[in-house]
C-alpha cells in the first residue's frame, strides 16, 4: 500500500459526496500537482485525520464544509498575506491553522506566523509519506488530541490558536491556546506575518485579533 492509500485509508469519510472532477479549475495552474490532487480527492472529497489535526479541503461543498476554491480565495484571508500567500494553492491546515501547499513545483508546508515554506517533496505520495512518518509534529495531533480530551471535540471549521503566538514566545501548553474559526485564525496570523517578514529580530510588531 502506498502512502496515498494509506492515509486516505486511516481518515474520515469524504467531506462531500459530489465529483471532485467537475470542478477541476479549482487547482488552477498547478500541473502535474494539480492532478495528483485531484486524483486524491476523486478518491476521497476532503477529510479529516488524526482526529482532526489534518484536514484536507473538499472542492464540493456539503454541509458547511469550506471548499478549496473559497479557502483559496484572495478576499478570505489571503489578502493578510499579501505577497507572502502568492502562487501557492493551499489545500490541508494542521491543528493551528499551519497550512500545506502546492508552490513552485513542490509541495510545501506553510507556517501561518511566519510565512516561511519547507519543502515535503515533489509529489503528493511524498508529502502523504512525511505526514505518515512525522504526523505528530506536523499536524500537531499531540495538542489537538489534548485540548479534544479536555475541551471536547473541536467544532467544523474551528483550529487552535495561540494566545501568545509561538514565534512570538508563546508556550505549546494547553493554556496558552484558545479555539478559532479558521479564517479569523489566519487573518491574524496573516497580519502577524506581514509585520514581522524583513523585521530584525527582537523588533516589536502587535499581535491582534482580526474577525
Amino acid at each position: 500500500m502506498n502512502a496515498v492509500a494509506k492515509l486516505l485509508s486511516i481518515s474520515s469519510e469524504p467531506l462531500s459526496g459530489q465529483s471532485a472532477s467537475v470542478n477541476a479549475s479549482d487547482c488552477g495552474n498547478f500541473a502535474a500537482l494539480g492532478h495528483q490532487l485531484l486524483a486524491i480527492l476523486g478518491e476521497k472529497n476532503g477529510f479529516y485525520a488524526f482526529e482532526s489535526a489534518l484536514h484536507v479541503f473538499p472542492i464540493a461543498r456539503y454541509e458547511g464544509e469550506m471548499t478549496l476554491g473559497r479557502w483559496n480565495s484572495f478576499g478570505l484571508w489571503r489578502h493578510e498575506y499579501g505577497a507572502l500567500a502568492e502562487d501557492k494553492l493551499f489545500f490541508a491546515e494542521n491543528a493551528f491553522g499551519d497550512q500545506f501547499c502546492l508552490h513552485k513545483g513542490t509541495v510545501c508546508s506553510f507556517d501561518a506566523e511566519t510565512a516561511k515554506t519547507k519543502s515535503m517533496g515533489h509529489t503528493l505520495e511524498e508529502w502523504a509519506q512525511s505526514l505518515l512518518l512525522d504526523y505528530e509534529y506536523l499536524t500537531a495531533y499531540p495538542m489537538m488530541h489534548q485540548w479534544q480530551l479536555k475541551m471536547g471535540v473541536l467544532p467544523v471549521g474551528k483550529r487552535l490558536i495561540p494566545k501568545i503566538p509561538f514565534v512570538l514566545g508563546g508556550e505549546f501548553s494547553l493554556q496558552n491556546l484558545c479555539s478559532m474559526d479558521a479564517t479569523s485564525v489566519m487573518k491574524s496570523r496573516g497580519n502577524l506575518a506581514r509585520q514581522i517578514s524583513g523585521l530584525p529580530d527582537g523588533a516589536q510588531v502587535e499581535f491582534r485579533i482580526i474577525e
